[in-house]
């Protein structure tokens, strides 16, 4: 299972190219959600919140880690981002045939709106934006979701792998980035029950959980296959992987195995640590 390929050297655009093109995909995303027929989802109501009962995945994750050269204060920015971010998300039901879209539902981050400059990845390199560490509640729907019968029908990956592994529980590029608008995040619910988002951000976590109106019938399990760091003929090294996902009966036997997602990225760090 050979996946890797050469990618190029990163290119350097110009500011007035990168403004346009910014523009110029926003507004193809403003289109599509005002005009491309989708059925959205949005907040749920008291009978969602009483009969969507039937828990199906919940995950958490910390909200401030030890990252190298990175400002603490950004980490601490960014929670107050999650909360207003959460705040627009927790309760959404997705109803049969509906979408989920993650910057439809939560908006543009502005200074207007409380949003704090927080941590973003920028080409490969930290710096600070309003409303940056975002990423982290993209990633824990897209993960939560992988471990249930709803479909992702978009998601978006980093380009760069930017700090080396610690402590990782997941396999690499589990992920999903966000970056507003065109760099969405969304979820269509293809099965014939409602689905309800519970979301948190508690003292020390991000915490979410999907439920629905009918109990599971299937567990998930994510994992990684091909996984490989390549030396490329420009200098800089790249990682790629394939992410699959086996799908058990509530017996605990094999009923499929699907791929999920291939990654592609450029490390920003020495892949051979010395000891």
């Amino acid at each position: 299972m050979k996946i890797h390929r050469n990618m190029q050297r990163p290119k350097n655009r110009g500011a007035l190219r990168l403004k346009l093109g910014t523009a110029y995909y926003r507004l193809k995303r403003y289109m599509l959600w005002a005009f491309g027929g989708i059925k959205f989802a949005g907040r749920g109501d008291l009978w969602s919140l009483d009969n969507l009962q039937y828990e199906h995945f919940t995950h958490q994750t910390p909200l401030l880690r030890n990252l190298k050269d990175v400002d603490m204060q950004l980490q601490r920015n960014k929670i107050t981002n999650l909360r207003i971010a959460v705040e627009r998300l927790d309760g959404v039901t997705i109803h049969p045939g509906q979408m989920f879209s993650y910057w439809r539902l939560i908006g543009k981050p502005t200074r207007a709106k409380g949003y704090l400059p927080g941590m973003v990845l920028d080409r490969g390199t930290v710096k600070a934006g309003i409303g940056g560490g975002l990423c982290q509640l993209s990633n824990l729907i897209y993960w939560m979701t992988l471990h249930t019968p709803l479909t992702v029908t978009e998601r978006h990956r980093h380009g760069y792998d930017v700090f080396p592994d610690s402590g990782r529980t997941q396999p690499f590029g589990s992920g999903a980035t966000c970056f507003y608008n065109y760099g969405d995040l969304m979820i269509k619910n293809n099965t014939s029950q409602i689905f309800r988002l519970e979301l948190e951000v508690d003292e020390s976590h991000l915490r979410g959980a999907w439920k629905s109106s009918a109990p599971p019938v299937c567990k998930y399990e994510v994992y990684e296959k091909a996984h490989l760091i390549q030396s490329e003929y420009w200098g800089g090294y790249t990682r790629h992987n394939l992410i699959y996902r086996r799908v058990y009966d509530l017996d605990g036997a094999i009923v499929g195995d699907e791929f999920v997602a291939e990654n592609h990225a450029i490390m920003m760090y020495a892949p051979l640590l010395p000891g």
